[in-house]
């Protein structure tokens, strides 16, 4: 396996931008800069592989909301919807930063992986000397870069990947089921940590806003893990709310629930990017009620009900990443039976160009499925 470290192509999909800062912006963020994305399907070379790196071979590759946002621009700028933090080249950028694959080659300073092992990824990379890195608090780091939106990602057939975002998941892959809820572990981790972060715990009536991926694998782990009493599940796309149904005691349009909503709330989960949700709902928080917010979409918060926050003490905070021992727990909880990461793929399409045809029409994403994957299986070299 070692001669697959040596110089090789995969075929990968790339994302190429024009960069045109918007005028008058001090700071603008990706949806500020970049215009008229176009996605690529290119067989690029890899190269000598680097000493920190592994090369996988990709079995499943899985699509994320801020993929989708890559593409997607605003019809009245052009400029792309994605506000995480995003590099796009010249060159292009290889899309991908969810999935599971097998190492053929592991660096020279690579040590918590082995050539054969199946492993799934972080996709925050720490620079472990920072202040917030030296206080243990990863997904905070200053200068974190993002796989697949700052570095080159994993929708390619072959990739190279820093190995320290590897997690060696050889057993609990015990079929191909088990290999496409390890695709979706990265997604499901980032929902864990909004929980957490939430502090949702026994007995709590629970809102959650958006049933895409991280929304379901939140609404979840809010009853199945965190013990909450009530799951309420507020998404526009009927597909979607009759899945969360598995999972939610109830689950609404965005309309109906506001007509219909619990009046005394503990946790909300705000996971659609649609903001005005949580102006809307803060009259009806209930004393130490916790607001989460995990979607980015660049836009803006306000806050009406004030002397409601105070007299009640509700706190509002924001969820990013999945590290801190977030990855280990949700592989516990798959171990023991508790949680099925597969439960919420709702489509596979096939390698780079299925990857790209899904991207060009995100509607399908949107509207007709949960999590998609992409298989990458006997597509080595073509």
């Amino acid at each position: 396996m070692q001669d697959r470290a040596r110089t090789m192509e995969s075929k990968s999909v790339v994302i190429y931008a024009d960069r045109l800062p918007m005028k008058g912006i001090v700071t603008p963020g990706p949806h500020q800069v970049y215009r008229n994305p176009r996605i690529s399907v290119e067989t690029r070379p890899l190269g000598d592989l680097n000493p920190d790196d592994i090369r996988v071979d990709m079995i499943y590759a899985g699509i994320c909301g801020t993929d989708v946002h890559l593409v997607e621009t605003d019809p009245d700028t052009g400029y792309i919807r994605c506000s995480a933090p995003t590099e796009i080249p010249k060159t292009g950028r290889v899309l991908g930063h969810e999935g599971v694959g097998r190492v053929v080659a592991a660096g020279s300073h690579v040590h918590n992986v082995r050539p054969g092992a199946l492993v799934a990824f972080e996709s925050i990379i720490v620079c472990h000397h920072c202040s917030q890195c030296r206080s243990g608090k990863f997904n905070q780091c200053r200068n974190a870069r993002l796989l697949g939106l700052e570095q080159d990602g994993v929708f390619g057939a072959t990739v190279d990947v820093p190995g320290l975002l590897a997690h060696d998941v050889t057993e609990y892959a015990l079929n191909d089921e088990d290999l496409k809820g390890l695709a979706c572990l990265e997604p499901a981790a980032v929902a864990f940590v909004a929980c957490r972060n939430s502090q949702a715990a026994t007995g709590d009536v629970v809102v959650v806003f958006g049933a895409g991926p991280i929304g379901l694998f939140s609404a979840m782990m809010a009853g199945n893990i965190f013990g909450a009493s009530e799951v309420h599940m507020v998404e526009p796309v009927r597909f979607r709310r009759e899945l969360a149904s598995r999972w939610c005691d109830q689950t609404y349009d965005v309309k109906d629930f506001f007509d219909n909503c619990p009046r005394s709330v503990d946790v909300i989960i705000e996971a659609s990017g649609h903001l005005d949700n949580i102006s809307k709902m803060f009259r009806f928080m209930n004393a130490n009620g916790r607001i989460v917010l995990l979607a980015r979409s660049g836009g803006s918060l306000e806050i009406r009900e004030i002397d409601h926050m105070i007299t009640n003490a509700v706190t509002l905070k924001g969820s990013r990443g999945h590290l801190g021992g977030a990855f280990e727990t949700i592989l516990s909880l798959c171990r023991s039976g508790r949680l099925s990461l597969n439960e919420l793929v709702t489509d596979i399409v096939r390698g780079p160009e299925g990857l790209a045809d899904i991207l060009a029409t995100p509607e399908k994403i949107l509207n007709q499925n949960c999590k998609v994957l992409a298989s990458f299986r006997d597509l080595r070299n073509q």
